[in-house]
This record gives C-alpha cells, structure tokens and sequence, in this order.
C-alpha cells in the first residue's frame, strides 16, 4: 500500500484553501519535507516546510522547481482556476486558454517533469485533483479542463502504475474555500477533506469521491445524456 512515512511530498496551489491542509497534513502523515510551491511562496513557521517557487504554466519555471526539488516522492497536482462565466462562446480566448494551461496542461507537464523522480522512488505517488465537473459540464471550460485531466489521470494511471507509482484522482463538489465563497449550496470543509484523502490514498484508493454529489452524478454516467442534462427537454 502507498504510504506517507518517510516521503517528500511536492503540493501546488499550496498558498490556497486546499494547498495549506494538504501541506500540514502531509506532515502528520509522516512525511519528512514537504515543497509547498506557489507563484508567491509564503513562509511557514515549520523547517520541514521548503517554500518553492513554481509557475505551473512556465516550462522554464517546471524545469527548475524539478532540479531544485529531485527528492520528491509524492506530486500533489492542486493548483487549479476557474472563470467568471460557464460559457464556452462568451469566454474570451485568452481566458479559455489561461484555464487549460492551469488545469491541464500544468499538471501533466509537472507530472511528466517530476517522472522519473518518482519512477525512482519507493511508495511513489502522484494525486490529481479534479471537481464533480469533470464529469458534469456546468463549468464550462471549467468543466472541459478537469476532464481533460480526469483522463489524462487515466493515461498516467496505466502508464505510471507498472514502474510503481500509485495514481489518485480526487473528485468533489464545492469545497470551502475562496475559490467557491460566491457558490451556493453545501461545501466540505478543507482539511477534513484533506485528511480524507491521505487517508484513501494510504488504503490504495485509485479515486476518491468526496460529497454524495459527486457521486450521484458519477453513477449517472452511464444515463442518456438528456438523463444527465435535463435542461435539454426544455431548450
């Protein structure tokens, strides 16, 4: 089983609502260094805390955060946005492309960056985090990037499970965190959620579903589609 005791464990986003759980948990999970890597570092108040500076959309930026941090046995992949409307024809393209860039090609690029230090390792882990609308399209590009990465998790998942390296794709709804503070409806609260995590991935979860939302929506999959988009009857 994949385990935390003793890793080093890299999380993008790290500055934001689901980054500073996931980098304070890591560590009550046993990890021994943990890489919290944002545009921005902040200071922690803990030396096992290595603030990284990390763009997920600079190549140069991905390069460097790998030399800097060749010890890395588990890749959290949290960085993420969204946009202000769910419409794919009203989006500007520089936004439509901002939110690919972010969401999907960020963490298959870092993924691909940090390959072989976690090929290399033992226990090696790569977690994803994806959203209840990879696999509902409410979000518009939202929802398109986080399936995008949804498979792309796959692919990795297949190519990265015979070389050791245990993949976790994390679906949910809305967590409380600024990203959500204009959403309405129930949200989970960030570290509980967190502990969630590390604990399934610790178990040998493949994936994890977070609300009853979530999976609702993803055992309706298999539906019609206008079984899933009822808004369909009525257009």
């Amino acid at each position: 089983m994949p385990t935390f005791t003793d890793s080093v464990v890299l999380v993008t986003g790290a500055n934001g609502g689901l980054g500073r759980p996931f980098v304070t948990a890591a560590l009550e999970h046993g990890a021994r260094k943990v890489y919290a890597a944002a545009r921005t570092p902040r200071e922690w108040d803990d030396e096992r805390i290595v603030p990284l500076t990390l763009d997920v959309t600079d190549p140069e930026s991905v390069a460097a955060a790998a030399q800097a941090a060749p010890d890395v046995t588990v890749l959290i992949n949290n960085a993420g946005i969204t946009t202000h409307t769910a419409s794919l024809i009203d989006i500007s393209e520089a936004d439509l492309r901002r939110n690919l860039e972010v969401n999907f090609f960020g963490p298959v690029l870092l993924t691909r960056a940090f390959a072989p230090a976690l090929i290399a390792a033992e226990s090696a882990v790569l977690i994803d985090i994806h959203s209840v609308a990879s696999w509902n399209a409410f979000g518009g590009v939202y929802s398109a990037s986080k399936a995008a990465l949804w498979s792309a998790t796959n692919s990795l998942r297949l190519e990265l499970a015979p070389q050791g390296v245990h993949v976790t794709g994390v679906h949910m709804g809305y967590v409380d965190t600024a990203m959500a503070a204009g959403a309405q409806g129930p949200k989970l609260e960030a570290a509980p959620f967190v502990e969630s995590i590390y604990t399934a991935v610790e178990a040998g979860a493949y994936e994890v579903l977070g609300d009853d939302l979530t999976r609702s929506v993803k055992a309706g999959l298999s539906a019609p589609v206008e079984t899933l988009y009822p808004q369909l009857a009525t257009a």
